[in-house]
């Protein structure tokens, strides 16, 4: 039987300016764990800004968001442009503040940023062919502008409002909601599942939470899409 082949859409590289490289990697250790193969993609474009991870202060260097993402995929990584969607069974979209940055801009003007064409795409293409999609951290606010004004409501989560999280998990859903999201409060132990669309979001590194339980909700979220897939 041919093994389940899964996009996996990176923004970058470190958490401040591209993909939260946890998440990330998790996610490929996940997806090679649950028996399927992966194929890292990343628009080739120049990122927003840079960041100092030390620091926090932005550097006065431009980078590509391809030439970073591919840092975590070992050079193994294809640009999103190039790529036939229908070669992959199902996408995931870690989190980190390049989703919200590089592939829309959710940090720059909330629910008001504007989303990456080619994100879009692939997006929409994957929830029209009922082909499932996982997003964790920001990476549900992508889902949620690529669908905004269609006819695709999705069912997403940030994280959970009754927990410690150092982001404004109650704003960030309210935006979402803004763009014709059911919200889902869930926990750091928990993921959300939308089954007449066939996406999964967990909230990862939007919860205060230490690396295993990042491992726990990362795998819990790509073990639900290797299923959507059967």
């Amino acid at each position: 039987m041919k093994k389940a082949n899964i996009a996996v859409l990176l923004a970058g590289c470190g958490v401040y300016d591209g993909s939260e490289i946890h998440e990330a990697v998790l996610t490929l250790l996940a997806i090679t764990e649950a028996g399927a193969t992966y194929q890292c993609i990343a628009p080739d474009k120049t990122q927003y800004h840079t960041i100092n991870h030390l620091n926090g202060e932005i550097e006065k260097t431009n980078r590509n968001v391809l030439a970073e993402a591919a840092r975590i995929a070992r050079g193994d990584i294809k640009a999103l442009g190039t790529i036939n969607f229908s070669d992959y069974d199902a996408l995931i979209i870690p989190g980190g503040f390049g989703a919200a940055k590089n592939l829309n801009q959710w940090a720059i003007a909330g629910p008001d940023g504007d989303i990456d064409t080619e994100v879009q795409a692939i997006i929409l293409h994957f929830v029209e062919a009922k082909k499932p999609i996982g997003a964790m951290c920001m990476g549900p606010t992508v889902v949620a502008k690529a669908l905004a004004g269609t006819a695709f409501h999705a069912k997403l989560t940030v994280g959970s409002t009754v927990a410690p999280s150092p982001y404004d998990i109650a704003g960030i859903s309210v935006g979402m909601e803004s763009l014709g999201v059911q919200v889902e409060m869930k926990l750091i132990t928990e993921i959300s599942i939308d089954p007449a669309l066939k996406i999964v979001s967990a909230p990862c590194y939007m919860m205060v939470a230490d690396i295993s339980e990042i491992r726990n909700n990362t795998k819990h979220l790509v073990d639900a899409v290797v299923r959507l897939i059967a």
